[in-house]
């Protein structure tokens, strides 16, 4: 689907020559209508993608289960015997059935390419002169693209442009070591991938400094996507939920499967007619068996995470919809997550009062550029568009803001905590060229030529400005005769230009956000690589933190790095700020935690945030800030970066598993229901309750619609109210089993006692009765399971449209089979009189008003308690 250009030994050519060949412009990128057609003409850069299953295969699937087709063979051979009209009847539900579970199916399938489609990763690219983000599907050969740290390369590139750009190779040659790139090209046509040092290819990861490059080669002609046409299928992971229910469904077919044979022993020895108990048995298997149940647990995940898509957080894996439930700990950053990464200059400080210095040095040692020179907008870092913005609006003289062109720089990185930029001396300047700095006043105050008072009096103004909440920067300059070999010598003897104080307030919905955290019993923590200070005066601001701290609310990277493993241990849950932390120390806070048994979620944004995302339960990356690496190593992505949007997602996860454990409350105690009918009836001296046809109906419109509009139930006024959910707590915790024990049995109790009254009547119709209290039961019961704790007919009742409806509907779909002559001649009943209607609806209503008792008894804490939330 590309442009056939992976043939070529690119990267023996200079990069002049590879613009010229493919079409390029190493300087203003292609126009916007070029790239268009040749978008049109190549296709998308996207590479072959499996694991999705066609509708043939959802089909197939609806046809592998054992017990519908040992149904399907009992029918074929009651047709046979002359019964056609309940061979066509079986059929036709089993069709129904089929059909629901293919849509079912595709509705998944569906749900999934969508949250794929939304994880696609961008690209910077030049298009008529001016920087773009676009989709990667959308980059074409000779787009010019921008690489900056972070970023995921989207095709493969001849580096036309760079300056200590490292690249992260090992998801195409497995080295680990990040590889030094240069312009220069490499004169072996036969080079090993690896060593081609001048091409970065789709996939590969930039750890360091920036560059550009033409796109050589996009989709399935890339370096990577010929490996990806030799894996074009992958199997979706399962929950753990899922394997957990999916054990469980096995376990009860057998004791399903046992039962059934129990009935049809027992009805052969009452004299029964072999084929009408082979159908019963078979029958009754099929309805007791939740066999859909894995795929509807899929599909709830699916499509809750397709919700909180609406709410700003996109899940990456299924399993992080499960986990959310379980997290703990809410490890986020301060920058943009809690506050608005909005930064503005609030505060400067020269020794001298050269403010037109300073903002020329703020101009030039900054990576940013602000959008048609404007003051309101710009592309790059918040905190270095800030200091653009702070020179554009006139500060020191109004400065040009336009980028100031560089002769050598060292970017800056999380472990030197400082830049460094080299350009010619301006007019009137001594010396040929001038060095910039910026960084931590802790970094670049040591290495400045001042004398001792004013070290101290900027030292002095640093603390006071952190106290405050700010983030301070230092600035120095350096004047220079000729270019160092070595940089680093420059950054010794530098003059003091001053300190700059930022800005970046909390957000308004943090401080709610991170009380509602509390309340949940999930402990929110933040971890910044600012000052302690600044840091624990935001915290302090939403909430993390109390505003009167002791010495254990604040932890800092030096003093992280003392602590060996237990004593680290001992101060992890008592921390709740961690400042100046490295992402190296962020792995071992993560670590700490889970060793005492929490479950962790962690943020992150940058290239080195990516191994403590992969080591949290739920690593957290920023959509609109973060690095593409950090969004490939995430569960989850907060794709407006901010705090109330982790809160809303543990939320929404809560509500989805709490759905799941209705839904399987629900499913298997009809399942119980119906078993205790087929079981317990000839055992008490009853003939058999119901017909197999009988039995395939209910399992179809009870647990259909009923069952699916569960999934649809608003979450609980309380569910961020109580504790997490242990990860290694059952689903049948809290008193699930017994409440499928004993409602099932008072389902099958309530229906037996209605055939036993009209049977014992003389009545001809009585098992119409039998039929008709166990569908009526079920529905009742699917109102009164909406809530655990919480009444269901009171305000809650409309809450749930989507089951009243299908409740109405199956209910009309009932008395039509109770009541039409033509159905009646299908399903072997007969109308009930008003009378014996009433009695049906009686008798099925003893379900949920015995289930609402219960709820009472579980909310005054005598029944099946629920730990409350401790406070974090």
């Amino acid at each position: 689907m590309s442009q056939a250009h992976g043939s070529t030994a690119w990267h023996t050519l200079p990069a002049e020559v590879v613009a010229e060949r493919v079409g390029a412009d190493a300087v203003h990128g292609l126009s916007a209508e070029e790239a268009a057609a040749r978008l049109a003409r190549s296709g998308p850069n996207v590479l072959p993608e499996g694991g999705g299953r066609r509708l043939r295969d959802l089909v197939l699937e609806q046809l592998r289960d054992v017990m519908i087709l040992l149904l399907l063979a009992a029918a074929v051979v009651s047709g046979l015997l002359g019964d056609v009209v309940d061979t066509v009847a079986i059929v036709v539900i089993l069709v129904l059935n089929g059909v629901i579970g293919v849509v079912q199916g595709y509705r998944a399938e569906r749900a999934l390419e969508a949250l794929r489609a939304l994880a696609a990763p961008r690209a910077a690219v030049v298009r008529d002169g001016r920087p773009l983000d676009v989709d990667s599907a959308e980059v074409v050969v000779g787009d010019l693209v921008l690489l900056e740290a972070g970023t995921v390369v989207a095709a493969d590139l001849r580096l036309v442009d760079g300056a200590a750009l490292q690249v992260a190779e090992a998801a195409l040659t497995g080295e680990s070591v990040p590889v030094s790139k240069s312009v220069r090209p490499v004169e072996d046509a036969t080079a090993h991938v690896g060593d081609r040092t001048c091409m970065v290819h789709r996939g590969t990861e930039v750890t360091a400094g920036r560059g550009a490059g033409v796109v050589v080669a996009t989709g399935t002609d890339t370096e990577i996507g010929r490996v990806a046409q030799l894996m074009t299928s992958t199997d979706e992971v399962r929950t753990p939920l899922q394997r957990r229910l999916s054990h469980l469904s096995s376990r009860l077919a057998v004791a399903v499967v046992v039962i059934s044979a129990v009935v049809f022993v027992s009805g052969l020895l009452r004299g029964e007619d072999p084929l009408q108990m082979l159908l019963t048995a078979v029958s009754l298997a099929v309805a007791a068996v939740p066999e859909a149940l894995p795929a509807v647990v899929t599909i709830s995940l699916a499509l809750g995470a397709s919700a909180m898509v609406r709410q700003q957080a996109l899940v990456r894996r299924l399993p992080a919809v499960e986990t959310l439930g379980s997290v703990t700990y809410i490890c986020s950053d301060k920058t943009g997550t809690l506050t608005r990464n909005r930064m503005s200059v609030e505060e400067t400080w020269t020794p001298g009062g050269d403010l037109p210095g300073l903002s020329r040095a703020l101009v030039a040692c900054n990576d940013a550029v602000l959008l048609d020179g404007e003051a309101s907008g710009g592309r790059g870092d918040p905190t270095e568009l800030a200091l653009l913005h702070y020179a554009a609006e006139g500060a020191g003289g109004g400065p040009d803001v336009a980028p100031v062109p560089r002769r050598a720089e060292i970017p800056f990185d999380a472990e030197r905590r400082r830049m460094l930029t080299v350009h010619d001396a301006a007019v009137g300047e001594p010396g040929g060229y001038v060095a910039y700095a910026k960084g931590a006043p802790e970094v670049l105050l040591p290495r400045c030529a001042a004398d001792p008072a004013t070290r101290a009096r900027a030292e002095e103004r640093a603390r006071r400005m952190a106290g405050d909440g700010l983030r301070v920067l230092a600035v120095a300059r350096r004047g220079l005769d000729r270019l160092p070999e070595d940089l680093a010598d420059v950054e010794d003897g530098m003059t003091l230009l001053g300190l700059v104080g930022l800005l970046d307030p909390p957000r308004e919905e943090a401080a709610a956000a991170v009380a509602e955290c509390r309340a949940a019993g999930i402990v929110p923590v933040m971890i910044t690589g600012d000052h302690p200070d600044t840091a624990h005066a935001v915290a302090a601001r939403v909430g993390v933190a109390e505003a009167d701290h002791d010495a254990t609310d604040v932890l800092t990277g030096r003093e992280l790095a003392a602590l060996d493993d237990a004593g680290l241990a001992s101060r992890v849950l008592d921390a709740r700020v961690y400042a100046r932390v490295d992402p190296e120390q962020k792995i071992r806070i993560v670590r700490a935690l889970q060793a005492d048994g929490q479950v962790a979620a962690m943020t992150g944004d940058g290239v080195n945030d990516a191994p403590a995302l992969r080591q949290a339960d739920i690593g957290v990356a920023m959509g609109a800030g973060g690095t593409d690496v950090a969004r490939g190593a995430s569960a989850m992505v907060l794709l407006d970066d901010n705090f109330a949007t982790i809160v809303s997602a543990v939320r929404e996860g809560r509500r989805i598993y709490d759905n799941i454990r209705r839904f399987v409350k629900y499913t298997l105690t009809s399942n119980a229901g119906e078993i205790w009918v087929m079981f317990l009836g000839p055992l008490l001296g009853l003939p058999l309750p119901l017909l197999p046809l009988q039995i395939l109906w209910i399992n179809l419109v009870t647990d259909g619609l009923p069952g699916l509009a569960l999934a649809r139930e608003p979450a609980e006024p309380t569910v961020m109210r109580r504790p997490p959910r242990p990860p290694g707590e059952s689903i049948f915790a809290h008193g699930v089993v017994w409440h499928i024990g004993w409602v099932g049995l008072l389902i099958g109790g309530v229906s037996l006692g209605g055939m036993a009254w009209a049977y014992l009547a003389g009545e001809d119709n009585w098992q119409t009765v039998v039929f008709t209290v166990l569908v009526l039961a079920q529905l009742g019961h699917s109102l009164a399971v909406r809530s655990e704790t919480q009444p269901s007919f009171g305000r809650r009742f409309a809450t749930n449209p989507a089951l009243l409806g299908a409740v109405v509907l199956t209910v009309g779909l009932q008395l039509a089979v109770v009541y039409l002559p033509w159905l009646q001649g299908v399903f072997r009943t007969d109308a009930l009189s008003a009378a014996q209607l009433a009695v049906c609806v009686a008798l099925a209503l003893v379900v949920p008003a015995a289930v609402e008792v219960e709820k009472t008894l579980v909310r005054r804490g005598l029944l099946y308690a629920r730990p409350a939330a401790p406070v974090a």
